[in-house]
Parts: C-alpha cells; sequence; structure tokens
C-alpha cells in the first residue's frame, strides 16, 4: 500500500487560514472606521440641553374656550433671558391660523401664565412654547395639541 502525502499539488490546507487572517484584517480595519467616525465626527455636534418645563391647559365657560400656558420652572431657570424675552409662545387652530390675543405673559418667574382666548369650539389648538437663554440658544420645550 502506497502512503499519500496530504501535501502538495493540489493540497488547500493554507486556503483556510489565509481567508481567516483577510477577514480579520476586514473587520478591523470597518471598525477602526466606525469609530473615527463616531470619535472625529458626530462629538462636536451634541448641543447642551436645557430642564424647563411648561404646561397648557384648555379651559371652557359658556362663550369661549381658553388655553393657559404655565412657566413650571426647572433647574436651568436662572439660564432663562429676563422679562418677557423668557419664552416665545406659539398658539395656532390646527389649520395654522394664530391665536393672538391673549393676557399676561409667560415670563421667567415660575407660575407666570398666559391666557389665549379661542372662539372656535371642538378644534384642536397647537401650542409650541420655545425657552430662550442667555447665552443666544432657544429650546422647544412645549410642543402639544389641545
Amino acid at each position: 500500500m502506497k502512503k499519500m502525502s496530504t501535501y502538495g499539488k493540489g493540497s488547500e490546507d493554507a486556503v483556510s487560514p489565509v481567508i481567516g487572517v483577510i477577514l480579520m484584517v476586514a473587520i478591523t480595519v470597518i471598525l477602526a472606521a466606525v469609530i473615527a467616525a463616531f470619535v472625529f465626527g458626530m462629538a462636536g455636534n451634541v448641543g447642551k440641553t436645557r430642564n424647563i418645563a411648561a404646561t397648557a391647559t384648555k379651559t371652557s365657560n359658556a362663550t369661549n374656550n381658553m388655553i393657559t400656558v404655565t412657566n413650571n420652572g426647572g433647574p436651568d431657570i436662572a439660564d432663562l433671558m429676563a422679562g418677557d424675552q423668557a419664552f416665545t409662545t406659539n398658539v395656532t387652530y390646527a389649520n395654522g391660523t394664530a391665536i393672538t390675543g391673549h393676557t399676561g405673559t409667560v415670563t421667567k418667574d415660575v407660575g407666570s401664565t398666559a391666557t389665549y382666548v379661542t372662539v372656535q369650539t371642538g378644534e384642536k389648538v397647537h401650542v409650541i412654547v420655545s425657552a430662550h437663554f442667555t447665552d443666544g440658544s432657544s429650546q422647544v420645550i412645549l410642543d402639544t395639541y389641545l
């Protein structure tokens, strides 16, 4: 009986280790590219999020609906701009028509309110409240439908 050698012509013993090394190098390059994208590209775009609360409530009487927006404060209240520049309140009907008539103003003072009178009954009202800070930044703190 003649002993056959597994080495030499037609041997495929080296194919599997070579493919394994190529795959490991490719995985390492891809991981390095993903990590570099996070470290160098995305880290600079993160902004500071502030914590300020506002609420909007809907009440009704015999003739009108009223939307009341209230400043509920928060840990970052000291960073707000002074007076009536602290908040921008945008109250609209669902069709986009602005509701401009209101009493009171939402200011930096916790508990300050603005009340908007709506004449269209049964229609949803969109309320957006933005806070403005002393560093020039702004942040939407309330976006709701009532």
